[in-house]
C-alpha cells in the first residue's frame, strides 16, 4: 500500500455561511406581492390664452390709400386673366354637387386672399397671419352677411347659397369650433365662388372687389 507524503497532500478550503435569519415553513395558501408598477408622469395642462379682439375683415382687407393710378392691363404675363383658365361647364350643378363646387371655391377664394395681401411684401408669418384671418369660416360668414345685407346678389346666386349650405359633412375641429350654422354658411360662399368660377369669372371678380380683396391684374406696389 503507497502512502502519501506530507507535500503530495491537497488542502482544500470550503466556505460556510449560515443563514442567521430565520425562516417560516411554507404556506402555498399565503397571498403573494403585487409587482410594483411605476408611476404614470404627472399629466401637465396646457392653457391656450384667448385670441383678443382684432380688427375687423373689412378693415383687414383695406388697403393704404394711394394717389397713384395704375392703367388696368388685361394682360398679365401673357395671359388675359391672373386666374387659371375654368375647364368648360354649362350647368356646373347638373355636373357637380355641392361639395365639389365648394372644393374648388375653397381654393379660389384663397387664391383671392393671397394675392391680396403679396403686396406690400411682408414676412412668411405676417403673410400667413393675414390669409389665416380672412379664410377662416368665421370671416367667411361675415363676409357673406356683407353681401346679404346690401342685397347684392342675384337670385340666382341667393339659390346657390341655399343649395350649397345644405352640404352634407362630419364633424370636424372647424365645425366644433366655429359652430354648425356658421359652417355651414361659410360653405355656401365657397360654393358661390366655385360656381361662378365655372360659369361667370367676371362676374366672380365683381363679387370679390364688393368683398373688398383686390382684382387688377396689373396691382404694383404701393
Amino acid at each position: 500500500m503507497q502512502t502519501l507524503s506530507a507535500p503530495s497532500l491537497m488542502r482544500v478550503a470550503v466556505r460556510a455561511s449560515w443563514d442567521t435569519q430565520p425562516r417560516l415553513p411554507y404556506n402555498p395558501n399565503a397571498p403573494r406581492k403585487a409587482p410594483k408598477i411605476p408611476k404614470a408622469p404627472p399629466t401637465v395642462t396646457l392653457t391656450v390664452p384667448a385670441t383678443p379682439s382684432g380688427p375687423s375683415i373689412s378693415d383687414l382687407l383695406k388697403r393704404p390709400s394711394s394717389s397713384r393710378v395704375v392703367e388696368r392691363d388685361e394682360f398679365y404675363l401673357g395671359y388675359e386673366r391672373w386666374l387659371p383658365s375654368p375647364p368648360k361647364a354649362e350647368k356646373p350643378r347638373s355636373m357637380f354637387n355641392a361639395a365639389s363646387l365648394a372644393y374648388v371655391g375653397d381654393c379660389i377664394y384663397e387664391l383671392y386672399a393671397r394675392r391680396h395681401f403679396l403686396f406690400p411684401p411682408l414676412n412668411i408669418e405676417e403673410y400667413n397671419d393675414r390669409v389665416t384671418a380672412v379664410v377662416r369660416c368665421e370671416a367667411q360668414d361675415a363676409l357673406l352677411q356683407k353681401l346679404l345685407n346690401e342685397k347684392y346678389l342675384s337670385e340666382e346666386e341667393r339659390n346657390v347659397l341655399r343649395w350649397g349650405k345644405n352640404i352634407g359633412s362630419a364633424k370636424t375641429r372647424t365645425k366644433r369650433r366655429a359652430g354648425a350654422a356658421v359652417y355651414n354658411r361659410a360653405s355656401s360662399l365657397e360654393t358661390l365662388v366655385g360656381y361662378l368660377y365655372l360659369t361667370n369669372v367676371k362676374r366672380l371678380e365683381e363679387v370679390m372687389l364688393k368683398l373688398g380683396f383686390s382684382t387688377d391684374s396689373s396691382l404694383q406696389l404701393i
